[in-house]
């Protein structure tokens, strides 16, 4: 099995998955496939819809390895993921988020769960731009369109790992990018900075984003047909 299906959440996510992803895991020979959660195409589903999508790859191709990348930030009690609302009580979110995690992988077909890892990303995929504050710079040094340098030198001196940057309305990734950068366009600007940043520099940053690439890695081999 030399293929990954990467469910991606949103239009930013699939363009960041189909360049830098897919040329880091072309490397090592995997061909990645990133279709959009195909009831919304663009934005998070309810979990049976996305469970549903998820054992339908995982049943109709046999040598495929399963994956998500869906923003923790917008997820609500409504949207039925398992466990949900007992795991809230978890102040540390990155364990919250490996339990949320483990009990997704615990609803699916347990004859399908070698083959699924499940990923949210902490607290939305925008934090990762936040993993390199030169890259800004280097990106808009010609333009006017950074507008708020003081709000990104005050972000990455409070947060030295990009996926704590928080979920608030007004504070989370997303919503601090269209303060610093004028007419923030979420594909075309984070495609811009994730490039301009590189994967080694967001993996070093990021301790939940990195180990799930080397999840992805390990379960990618584990599972091949040639392998005891």
């Amino acid at each position: 099995m030399n293929r990954i299906i990467i469910i991606c959440e949103g239009q930013t996510e699939q363009e960041f998955c189909k360049t830098l992803l897919q040329r880091y895991f072309s490397n090592q020979n995997i061909t990645l496939q990133v279709p959009l959660i195909k009831k919304t195409m663009g934005g998070i589903a309810n979990w049976n819809v996305l469970k549903r999508e998820i054992e339908t790859y995982l049943r109709r191709e046999k040598d495929v390895l399963v994956t998500t990348l869906i923003d923790y930030y917008g997820i609500k009690d409504s949207h039925g993921f398992p466990l949900w609302a007992e795991k809230q009580a978890i102040a540390d979110k990155s364990q919250r988020l490996d339990e949320l995690e483990a009990a997704m992988l615990a609803d699916v077909d347990a004859n399908l769960r070698p083959r699924f890892v499940p990923y949210m990303q902490l607290h939305e995929f925008e934090g990762l731009l936040f993993s390199d504050k030169q890259a800004f710079y280097t990106t808009f040094y010609n333009s006017n369109e950074l507008v708020d340098k003081a709000y990104l030198e005050q972000t990455f001196a409070d947060f030295d790992n990009p996926e704590m940057i928080n979920d608030g309305v007004e504070t989370s990734p997303s919503h601090r990018l269209e303060r610093i950068i004028s007419g923030y366009e979420k594909v075309v600007y984070g495609c811009c900075l994730a490039e301009a940043i590189g994967l080694d520099k967001m993996r070093q940053k990021s301790p939940r984003f990195d180990n799930w690439l080397k999840r992805l890695e390990t379960n990618i081999a584990i599972t091949k047909p040639n392998n005891p």
